[in-house]
This record gives structure tokens, sequence and C-alpha cells, in this order.
């Protein structure tokens, strides 16, 4: 089958490779569409901590954002799932250790993570071999298309949930990249009112015509008690401006990562009476996103830009732009087309 490979910081090809047998408790599935993410980027400049801490490696296959179809199942795997319409948890849990037998396997500290971490090959490729427990099965209403912003929308349910907003509450969301603006829908969805704080006049533009009329930059950001504040940026500062804006009482959600530590005033958060919560992963959002997408409770497919073939991710991912691509922040890759 046809691969896209990352050999080296900036380099890369479509391979050739053994198409994927399915092993004990996996299954093989065809894959239908991939969404390049920023994790993904960080491979590819060779600025992921995963590289400089042994848990990644160089040949690797990314993708993790995906959906598809069950194609073939491995021993102890029933045949019902053949022909199934899939998406996949990217964290694969030891099933053993305490933090997996507390549900907690997404910070297991020996995880694989699907196009990420341990050797686990990732989804963009024609197949990709994943064990059936990590399988959330897709309605007919949830297409490909959603199917492959699942992922990227547990993250950003899971940031939503964590706000505690509702009706009444005002949230700031930095950053109208996938994750921020899936936060702003499903922060809108729970009846907040939503603020959104960009770098560019461009990102601003499109979080608009998506219907958040309250967008800001930094130096135009009027002084206003927001109830939560969400950090959804790779920038060093924002974590601690983030203390800053929060009200009294309020909670701080971090989900964005820097490439160098972010520092925070502790003393501010004991005197403000501030609740700070990190949102490492979608899996426990999965399911719950589905079922969003599904009865139409956000509809993110305008954040898709285009949908490119494998020969072309190489190009996206050195911060190239698709022909014809929509304004949107996410590109999506069909492994199938040639």
């Amino acid at each position: 089958m046809r691969a896209f490979v990352l050999t080296a910081p900036g380099e890369y090809a479509v391979q050739d490779v053994p198409a994927p047998v399915a092993a004990p408790g996996e299954v093989v599935v065809d894959v239908e569409r991939v969404g390049v993410c920023g994790t993904d980027l960080e491979f590819f400049t060779g600025a992921m901590a995963y590289l400089h801490q042994g848990h990644a490696d160089y040949p690797m296959r990314l993708g993790h954002e995906w959906a598809g179809r069950v194609h073939a199942v491995g021993p102890g795997v029933g045949s019902g799932w053949v022909g199934r319409r899939v998406m996949g948890d990217t964290m694969l849990g030891c099933g053993a250790c305490r933090r997996c037998r507390r549900g907690h396997q997404h910070v297991c500290e020996k995880r694989e993570e699907v196009g990420i971490r341990g050797g686990r090959a990732g989804a963009l490729a024609e197949q990709l071999a994943v064990p059936v427990g990590s399988l959330h099965a897709l309605p007919d209403s949830v297409d490909p298309v959603l199917g492959a912003l699942v992922e990227p929308g547990g993250n950003a349910l899971r940031a939503a949930w964590a706000t505690g907003a509702g009706p009444g509450d005002r949230v700031l969301v930095l950053g109208p990249g996938t994750i921020g603006l899936l936060v702003a829908m499903f922060a809108r969805a729970a009846g907040a009112e939503v603020h959104l704080l960009g770098s560019t006049e461009a990102s601003l533009t499109f979080a608009r015509s998506l219907g958040f009329p309250h967008t800001w930059r930094e130096d135009t950001l009027p002084d206003l008690p927001f109830d939560a504040v969400v950090d959804a940026t790779n920038a060093v500062h924002l974590p601690a401006c983030a203390v800053e804006l929060v009200e009294p009482g309020g909670r701080l959600v971090y989900i964005g990562l820097a490439a160098e530590p972010s520092r925070i005033d502790t003393r501010a958060l004991v005197l403000k009476d501030v609740t700070a919560v990190g949102v490492l992963s979608a899996s426990p959002g999965l399911d719950a996103t589905i079922e969003a997408y599904a009865g139409r409770v956000v509809d993110p497919r305008p954040l898709v830009a285009a949908t490119v073939a494998l020969g072309e991710v190489g190009t996206v991912l050195a911060g190239g732009r698709p022909p014809g691509a929509g304004p949107g922040p996410k590109i999506h890759v069909d492994p199938h087309v040639i």
C-alpha cells in the first residue's frame, strides 16, 4: 500500500510499504480521511518533544485524526466489525497499570499513540491497523469528513466541559485555530457568550463568518469579566495572560502547547481562587463528540479548507496552502486519491 513516511525533519516520501495484517485483538481499516494536525507539523520540523525524550523516532508514519471502514479483523475480534464505519482513539494504554485500570489510559506511562508515540504507525496511508478496543463506531449521519474531525473535537469538547460555562457565562478562547474554534462551538452550544482572541485579521474574519462576532486582537480586547479563559495557542506568554484575564472564582483551561516552557504566577491563582485545568487527550470525549456531530449540535465542516492526496502532505506540512483552499484552518487527506 501507499503511505506518507517522514524520514527526518523536513524529509519525506510517499512509499510503497507492506499492507498491515491484523494481529490478535486488532482490525485493519481502509482509511477514508485523515486530518493534518499541529502535532504532525512538530514532527516535520523536529521540534516535537517525544523525539527528544525517546518516545518517537524517524522514520515514522503520521496521522491520528482519521475515519475509515473496517476491512479485516484479527484473531479474537468478531466478524461483525467488518464493513463498519469507525474512527479510533489515538491513545492506546497498556491496559494493566493503575492508570489504565482507573480509566485513564490516555495518560498511561507505557501508552502508544497512533502516528505519534511508541512506533505505532499512523493513518496517512491507505490502511491502518489498530486495536479493536480503540474503535468508536460512526453513525450514517457522521460522514468521513466529520469522522476525521472527531479526534480534535473530543479534545475541544473536554476543554469546553472544563470551563464549566453555560448560559450567563462569558468565555474567552485564545487562538482561533482548529481546536480553539471547536472549543468556541461547543461553549456556544452550551449557552455561553464566546469571545475569541487571535493574532491575524484573516483568522478573526473567518471566526466571524462562523457566527462569532466578538473577535479581538491583544490590543483591542475589551475590559470585560471573563468567567473562563481557554488557551488554545502555542504562544509562550498567553498562559500568564490568561491568569490575568480570568475573573476571580473563574476557570482556566490549558490545551495549547508552546515550544518553550510557559510560566504562570501561582500566587495569582490562589488570590483569585481560580481553577486551572490541563487537557491532553480526546479520549474521554470521543463518544460525546460523535453524538454532538450526529445531532448537528455543532457543525465543524467549515473548518476544513481542502482535501489533498498523500503526495501533497509534505507541501502542507512545509506551510504550503493547497490551490483553491478555503479559509478554514484544517487540511484533510484522502489516502486513496492519486
